[in-house]
């Protein structure tokens, strides 16, 4: 490649200034969901300056850029996710959250300053790019599908004469080592899927169980017997989490009531674990119900799939992450994450990668840092300018011709 990994770095790191300003705008005004007008409206005043075709969405507040290198080729794609989490912020920053009950909790405000800071490299090294660079800046990750409606609206066929081939995106993490890049082939995140169910009874007086017919207990054997049915009959090779995270009955202490709400989530590494879990819940939770006497109405909404990294993609992240930040830096992740993304919907289609970059603020220890998700959560920016550069290698060694 023309250029070094280390005159790479040493540009992110000159832009830094702005990489972390737009950082801090974008966290003092987070939104939620596949409406972000102000979030939008910031990402395309930070392309205005820069030589990239700009299209939004039709359905969402997504923005779509293209930069077109010297020479023809191939198109490569890097993400950045822009919504925020409906959490009120408590972490006393400076530039804290001026949003009630919003907050850029999970880190998608420095993905965006990452991915535009990576624009701004690219954009200056037009002439060592044989193909183009997708960048997309997409709303409504956080449980809204964002992804799959950008793919709706022909994401990978933007530049028709050669679709995207190839996609990376960054996420950064406040219990990782600050400034690790952490990656793994095959599945690298976890298929997410939430359940609904009642369990009918009859109501009564609490004097007088055997005149009713009790939901609650039966409740509390199907939560049981999900318990069981993971640990007994799934495959620890082939893992599944089954949680029960919503409990609901009953008014009062002394009347039985009609009927018990449960909700929760299912979360599996393989296509045909998740179908097998979906229809096991039902089952177990439709006889035990049977079991009673008592009917069980059972509901499911599929979620993200599964999170699954092209092998050869992520060894060219940790090469990467090798000649940018050095060995120490460039990590394995040993295991899958139980946590759902829709970048998963672009890897289903292009091979790619999805990889964490470390962000444990200083003088917290990774392991009992507040996590991602959290009202505490603080994200260490030094490292940002390492994320903008390693986005920004992997596209000119993607499109190097």
């Amino acid at each position: 490649m023309p250029i070094s990994a280390a005159e790479l770095l040493s540009a992110a790191y000159t832009d830094a200034d702005r990489t972390i300003d737009l950082r801090r705008r974008l966290h003092r005004h987070p939104e939620i969901g596949l409406q972000l007008p102000r979030t939008q409206a910031m990402v395309l005043e930070a392309f205005a300056d820069l030589p990239v075709e700009l299209t939004t969405g039709k359905t969402t507040s997504s923005v779509v850029g293209v930069l077109r290198g010297a020479r023809p080729g191939p198109t490569y794609l890097l993400r950045g996710d822009m919504d925020g989490l409906p959490v009120h912020e408590d972490t006393g920053l400076p530039f804290a959250s001026e949003v009630p009950g919003a907050m850029h909790a999970c880190g998608h405000d420095t993905h965006v300053a990452m991915l535009l800071g990576a624009a701004r490299l690219l954009a200056d090294r037009r002439d060592l790019l044989a193909g183009q660079v997708v960048f997309m800046v997409q709303p409504g990750e956080e449980g809204f599908h964002g992804a799959r409606y950008m793919l709706e609206e022909g994401l990978l066929d933007v530049v028709p004469e050669a679709p995207v081939s190839g996609a990376f995106a960054l996420h950064i993490s406040s219990t990782l080592e600050s400034g690790s890049v952490n990656v793994r082939p095959g599945p690298m995140m976890a298929a997410a899927d939430q359940w609904r169910m009642v369990v009918r009874g009859r109501g009564g007086h609490a004097s007088e169980p055997h005149a009713a017919a009790d939901p609650i207990p039966v409740a509390a054997e199907i939560v049981l017997a999900l318990q069981s049915m993971v640990t007994r009959r799934v495959d620890v090779f082939d893992p599944a989490v089954v949680t029960v995270a919503h409990i609901e009955a009953g008014s009062t202490s002394n009347v039985i009531p009609d009927t018990v709400l449960l909700e929760g989530t299912i979360r599996t590494l393989s296509a045909e674990r998740r179908a097998d879990l979906v229809a096991s819940v039902e089952r177990v939770a439709t006889h035990v119900g049977a079991a009673h006497g008592l009917t069980v109405e059972f509901e499911h909404e599929e979620g993200y799939p599964v999170t699954v990294n092209d092998p050869g993609a992520a060894a060219g992240v940790l090469a990467a992450a090798t000649e940018l930040l050095g060995a120490r830096a460039s990590r394995i992740s040993p295991a899958p994450l139980m946590g759902a993304e829709d970048f998963s919907y672009v890897l289903q289609q292009v091979p790619g990668a999805m990889a964490w970059l470390g962000a444990c603020p200083p003088g917290l220890d990774p392991a009992t840092a507040p996590a991602n998700h959290s009202n505490l959560v603080v994200f260490d920016e030094e490292p940002l300018p390492a994320g903008v550069a390693l986005y920004a290698w992997m596209a000119l060694h993607a499109l190097a011709g």
